[in-house]
């Protein structure tokens, strides 16, 4: 298949990456690209999906890999995989003999490993500048379910309808599943046998980048993982501090350590983000040096500033997020620094180990199996958001009543906007169309 009509299949079968933003997968490919990198490092504890696919669908990921390296003319595609995914490496070393142009590269068990730019460096070497993106560097990066999809539109033209999900924490039945697009928390929670404390808070994602979420908040093509977890556990007592006590807390008690800008993954690649430089700044009303304050853009808001790195209990992520979004609201643009900049020499021994992050967010007791479970009940409704990926929200296709069948379009981007279509994840009638989301309710 060539580049062109990949795309097209692409869009058409509503294919984004299935963590993070949710860049349409597309909009990425590129005749410039000499490497695609498969992302299987899962970045965040608790989260299973990545390996158990790898283990489940190996043939068909790696496939969907050799697919994309030839369509975009690449030298080599990477399989990129934790060391101690040690069922998922079994899987591919079994299969990836079979692939020319694809080879294996075990990635340390460190955090953020699946962040793309760290993960461009470790399995190349190469320093995406900041601020760019990681074709610059003539490489392609993409989420191991995000080519299962691509895979399945191409061989099945099969398009994005479900997900797979994992649910961990205070639950009975820790599970990762795949669901319909649009099914709510509550029905995940149903899945995992329900919440063993009701004082849990569910977080949506990974506990270093989630979000705390409601039981009717529901299912995107992004989600990897719904969480339950207590209320005195790290991850959600930053989360639900309020910016005036996070900023008092940096004029009273920071002690300018640097610990944050040591540990900081991006600026141990060179990048110009030094938190401990940004907390001064605020804390003490320094507006002298405007640099501080622009460089928040290259912050990557993995967290391990104010999750791992800080002894005081501070919360330089949140600060550095609140500022970027002030400066992208006032218009302020990223800053074009083409310098690539050096890794620093003692990156190696200040890699974060995964196992002592989980220690010291407390949530070592929930790193337990959630073994793939196929679900057996019915899905009654889907309610499906209408901005699922980056870029334009998608215009619906559909009006109320409607009869609609699993894997029908129902929404796409409007002419030339950047976007990913929308399809139905169950069949039955449309109840609403609005502006957000549609409805669709079983028959």
């Amino acid at each position: 298949m060539n580049l062109d009509n990949l795309k097209s299949a692409l869009r058409d079968g509503g294919v984004a990456g299935a963590g993070g933003a949710g860049f349409p997968t597309y909009a990425k490919l590129s005749e410039q690209a000499d490497t695609v990198i498969l992302n299987c490092a899962e970045c965040e504890p608790l989260i299973k999906v990545d390996r158990q696919l790898m283990v489940q669908y190996v043939s068909e990921i790696l496939s969907g890999m050799q697919l994309l390296v030839e369509a975009m003319g690449a030298e080599e595609g990477i399989i990129a995989v934790k060391r101690s995914y040690t069922s998922a490496l079994e899987a591919v070393r079994g299969c990836i003999g079979e692939h020319q142009k694809l080879r294996l590269h075990v990635l340390p068990d460190i955090y953020p490993a699946g962040d793309e730019v760290i993960l461009i460096y470790e399995t190349t070497g190469r320093i995406v500048p900041q601020g760019k993106i990681p074709i610059t560097v003539g490489c392609v990066v993409v989420n191991v379910e995000t080519v299962l999809n691509a895979y399945r539109k191409v061989t099945e033209d099969r398009s994005v309808t479900t997900k797979f999900v994992t649910v961990a924490g205070l639950v009975h039945s820790p599970v990762t599943v795949e669901v319909p697009v649009g099914i709510t928390v509550s029905k995940l929670l149903e899945m995992a046998g329900g919440v063993s404390d009701e004082n849990a808070v569910l977080l949506m994602g990974g506990p270093m980048t989630g979000r705390i979420c409601s039981a009717n908040d529901v299912v995107t093509k992004t989600t990897k993982a719904l969480l339950v977890l207590p209320e005195t556990c790290l991850p959600i007592q930053k989360r639900r501090r309020k910016p005036q006590f996070n900023i008092r807390n940096a004029m009273s008690v920071c002690s300018q350590c640097s610990m944050c800008t040591s540990l900081c993954p991006r600026n141990l690649i060179g990048h110009s983000i030094k938190p401990h430089e940004f907390m001064r700044a605020i804390a003490n009303g320094i507006t002298s040096d405007v640099d501080v304050y622009l460089n928040s853009f290259f912050c990557c808001s993995c967290g391990l500033c104010e999750m791992y790195s800080c002894h005081q209990d501070l919360s330089p992520r949140s600060l550095l997020d609140a500022y970027k979004a002030g400066l992208r609201a006032k218009g302020v643009r990223i800053p074009d620094r083409k310098d690539r900049g050096t890794a620093d020499r003692m990156r190696e021994e200040r890699k974060v180990p995964e196992h002592r992050l989980l220690v010291r967010l407390g949530l070592e007791p929930y790193d337990i199996p959630a073994p793939i479970v196929k679900y057996q009940g019915r899905y009654d409704s889907v309610k499906l958001m209408l901005r699922q990926t980056i870029g334009a929200p998608c215009v619906p296709s559909v009006a109320v009543g409607d009869t609609v069948e699993a894997g029908t379009q129902v929404a796409a981007p409007a002419e030339g906007a950047l976007g990913a279509c929308l399809h139905a994840s169950i069949s039955g009638r449309v109840t609403a169309v609005t502006d957000s989301y549609i409805t669709i309710q079983a028959e």
